[in-house]
C-alpha cells in the first residue's frame, strides 16, 4: 500500500522532560495523505504553570499568550481525534512521543500507533549532510518554510515537507515504486553504512 497517511507533529513545552513535570504549551501537526499535506492542527495550551524566561525566548510563546489558551486536556482531546489511527512522525520522535504519551495519559488515553523519527531517517537518506537538525535540513533541501522556527505548526509543516521530500528522493534514488511507513521505520533502525544495501533489497523485492 503506497498511499498511507501520516500525522507529523511537534510540541513546544515548558522544558525538556515530562518526567520532571514539564508540560506541553503548544502542539502543531499536519496530516499527509498520498504525499501531500491535506490538513493542519495547531493550538496553544495553558500548562497551569509558569513558563520560564528561557523557554519564552526560545519559542516566542509567553505566559500572557497561554493564559487565555484552552487547557492541555481540552486540546489533547481534540488532537486525539485529529491523529486518529494515523501513523505518527516527529523530528526527534523520542522527545515528542514522550510528551504525547504523558499528555494522553493525563486524559486517560493512549496511542496504539507507531512513531517514525524523521531525524534518524534523514541521516540514512542524506548521509552526506553535516547536520540533520530541522533548520539545517530546511536549508540544504530548500524546503518550504515561513521562517518561524520553534513554533509548533511551522516546525510540523517543515518536517512534513522533509518527509514528503525523503519519500520522493528514495523513490528516485532507489527506483522504489512506493515507500510505505514500515519501510521508513525499518530504515531508521539500520546503520548508516547498511542503508544503501537495505534500500536496494527493498527495491528488488518490489521488482
Amino acid at each position: 500500500m503506497g498511499n498511507y497517511s501520516v500525522v507529523v507533529l511537534d510540541f513546544e513545552t515548558t522544558g525538556l522532560s515530562p518526567n520532571y513535570g514539564d508540560r506541553a504549551i503548544e502542539i502543531g501537526a499536519v496530516l499527509i495523505e498520498n504525499n501531500k499535506i491535506v490538513d493542519r492542527f495547531q493550538s496553544l495550551m495553558n500548562p497551569g504553570m509558569k513558563i520560564s524566561r528561557i523557554i519564552e525566548e526560545y519559542t516566542g510563546i509567553t505566559n500572557q499568550m497561554v493564559s487565555g489558551a484552552p487547557s492541555i486536556a481540552e486540546v489533547m482531546h481534540t488532537f486525539a481525534s485529529f491523529m486518529a489511527q494515523h501513523h505518527l512522525v516527529a523530528h526527534n520522535a523520542g522527545f515528542d512521543s514522550r510528551f504525547l504519551d504523558v499528555e494522553l495519559q493525563h486524559i486517560n488515553q493512549q496511542r496504539s500507533q507507531e512513531f517514525a523519527c524523521s531525524m534518524l531517517i534523514s541521516r540514512r537518506v542524506y548521509p552526506e549532510f553535516p547536520s540533520h537538525s530541522l533548520e539545517a535540513l530546511v536549508r540544504y533541501k530548500n524546503l518550504k518554510t515561513d521562517g518561524v522556527h520553534h513554533r509548533a505548526l511551522a516546525d510540523a509543516e517543515m518536517t512534513g515537507h522533509l518527509w514528503i521530500g525523503m519519500v520522493h528522493d528514495l523513490k528516485a534514488g532507489y527506483k522504489l515504486k512506493n515507500v510505505p511507513f514500515d519501510l521508513m521505520r525499518r530504515l531508521s533502525k539500520v546503520s548508516r553504512a547498511a542503508a544503501p544495501s537495505f534500500l536496494q533489497r527493498e527495491a528488488d523485492k518490489q521488482g
